[in-house]
């Protein structure tokens, strides 16, 4: 057996979310299977993955940037390093209710193990203290509490965990253990539970993620919980309508209650997020708040979307904002089965910076994958979207050359499930934009393929954004506040202005041809950057036609695109 750590430090935090990463992916699909609370849905394990994928990236960046000598010990980030890049990973990545109160669980835990006093290395005293902590924090972030969830089941753990004396290994064993008992129990707190004969998904979820840690300190594998209850729970169609009241699960509102699921990032203090909770709470339910120092993640069931994000907005600064409609037919409302609907026979799935763009290709059909300047999708992300678009056939478009191996391997773990994906390697939403509006779901899905990989690759594309530091580039070296134009990926033109440096960038692209001119606007932009393009392309340029879309909160102050 390979040497494990006995101690709780940055290789065992590395470790232990790896593992769990992996635990989840197997029991993804058995954990969305067995929500039911309130009402069928389906989506806790997807979520609970997404969230952790987060995390692990997170906490592998620090690794990265300590080999690359960023750190006081190359190679070998601290205790304190690991546990808060795995806890803001979770936070900013958290998924549904079930997702937000594990970057809880994991926050808790980073608050005890990378405080002021904190050690090289927790023992098992202090990692108890850890997910006590970690109990106690995610208990107190959801506005009503429910026994018989995942918060039943991660106070047993701290319980159990605090009764154990030992290393850390012990001390995972034993928190697993009484996590295990605990779900086990869950039928018997929760009526809805027993009727279905399922436990708790959400706590399922975290009794898989503490078998990670037993393995991580102690190299055994501890045994599986079943996904079903202890006592003679027969699963019957009842379990989808029976209506519990609102707690932490991922499900959607019951019949009559909020028709909308808000999500968002919140830059805010401590005070504003107080009275954030208390508007929130009289807005709806299943409101989860979790996050500090200056950052939140939010998570309620309303009506009025408007209004949870207005109360974001006087709270402090709202974005990564989502909003889910539970609406006839959607695969969360209620009495909606997912696995019984007809799938249609092809969709596209896009990735887009800017809610312009969103929007844009939500009218054109296409399922949008929202990315904002710094946080590309994970893989499960664009899983989640295909399996969202409910396809035979889906064309992804991954609009960013940096996402192409993300992806592939989307494209890869939907293909096994028996959904037929073509890629198509678009660099650029302006090379998205020409292959969705070629796309022709009547036609030979080759064919369509064919067509739209055509229509992108006939599109040039460039960005005009603004330098945020000195750094070499092809065109020279540009300076913090510089305004460059990028041509195919390669900064061309450096400039003082926007205007200018953006109608330099157009006069090089057009110089070798093209008949439409795609112009992709900011919220940065200036407002007559626009028009001084189109002015130059109508003085300039004959027969050249130009489309201005908005984009809303993008990357780049402008996109531009040449076909």
């Amino acid at each position: 057996m390979p040497q494990v750590p006995q101690t709780f430090d940055a290789l065992a935090v590395r470790a232990w979310c790896g593992l769990a990463l992996d635990a989840l992916g197997r029991a993804r699909e058995e954990i969305d299977a067995i929500n039911v609370y309130p009402v069928a849905d389906g989506d806790t394990g997807t979520n609970l993955y997404l969230t952790l994928e987060s995390a692990v990236t997170a906490v592998e960046a620090v690794f990265a940037g300590h080999e690359a000598g960023g750190g006081g010990d190359p190679g070998r980030p601290t205790l304190a390093d690991a546990v808060r890049a795995m806890a803001h990973g979770a936070l900013i990545g958290a998924r549904g209710n079930s997702g937000t109160i594990l970057a809880q669980l994991l926050r808790g835990m980073a608050q005890v193990l990378a405080g002021d006093d904190a050690p090289a290395h927790a023992d098992g005293t202090g990692l108890g203290l850890a997910l006590r902590h970690a109990a106690d924090s995610a208990r107190q972030a959801v506005a009503h509490p429910v026994e018989g969830t995942v918060l039943t089941v991660a106070s047993a753990a701290a319980d159990a965990a605090g009764a154990a004396d030992g290393d850390c290994g012990a001390v995972a064993r034993a928190a697993y253990e009484g996590a295990r008992t605990a779900l086990a129990e869950t039928p018997d707190r929760l009526d809805v539970l027993r009727q279905a004969g399922v436990v708790d998904a959400g706590g399922r979820g975290l009794v898989t993620v503490l078998a990670a840690l037993v393995e991580s300190l102690t190299g055994e594998t501890p045994r599986g919980p079943a996904a079903r209850g202890p006592g003679p729970y027969p699963r019957t169609e009842a379990a989808h309508t029976v209506v519990a009241p609102c707690a932490d699960d991922d499900a959607p509102p019951r019949p009559g209650g909020p028709a909308f699921e808000v999500i968002y990032l919140l830059e805010a203090e401590d005070a504003a997020v107080a009275r954030l909770r208390e508007r929130l709470d009289a807005l709806g339910d299943s409101l989860v708040v979790v996050g500090g120092d200056g950052l939140w993640n939010v998570h309620v069931h309303v009506d009025d979307a408007g209004a949870a994000v207005e109360a974001g907005v006087e709270a402090g600064r709202p974005y990564r904002i989502r909003i889910t409609h539970f609406g006839i037919g959607d695969a969360h409302a209620p009495g909606a089965e997912r696995t019984h609907a007809e799938r249609v026979q092809r969709a596209v799935v896009a990735v887009v910076p800017g809610e312009g763009l969103a929007a844009l290709c939500t009218e054109a059909g296409a399922t949008a994958v929202l990315a904002r300047p710094g946080e590309p999708p994970a893989s499960g992300e664009l899983v989640q979207a295909v399996r969202r678009a409910h396809a035979r056939e889906v064309v992804l478009l991954p609009n960013d050359a940096e996402l192409r191996h993300t992806a592939a391997a989307a494209a890869e773990q939907v293909r096994a499930e028996g959904v037929r994906v073509a890629l198509i390697p678009t660099r650029s939403a302006v090379q998205g934009i020409a292959a969705l509006a070629v796309h022709e779901p009547q036609r030979r899905f080759d064919e369509d393929v064919v067509a739209m990989t055509s229509a992108a690759g006939a599109t040039r594309y460039a960005e005009v954004t603004v330098a945020e530091r000195q750094s070499w580039t092809m065109a020279g070296i540009c300076q913090a506040g510089d305004v460059l134009g990028l041509v195919d990926g390669d900064v061309a033109v450096i400039g003082q202005d926007l205007t200018e440096t953006a109608l330099a960038v157009l006069d090089r692209m057009l110089a070798a041809g093209g008949e439409l001119v795609t112009l992709v606007v900011g919220d940065g932009a200036p407002e007559s950057v626009a028009e001084r393009l189109q002015a130059r392309v109508r003085e300039a340029y004959l027969a050249v036609d130009t489309v201005v879309h908005h984009g809303g909160r993008q990357g780049s102050v402008l996109l531009i695109g040449v076909e």
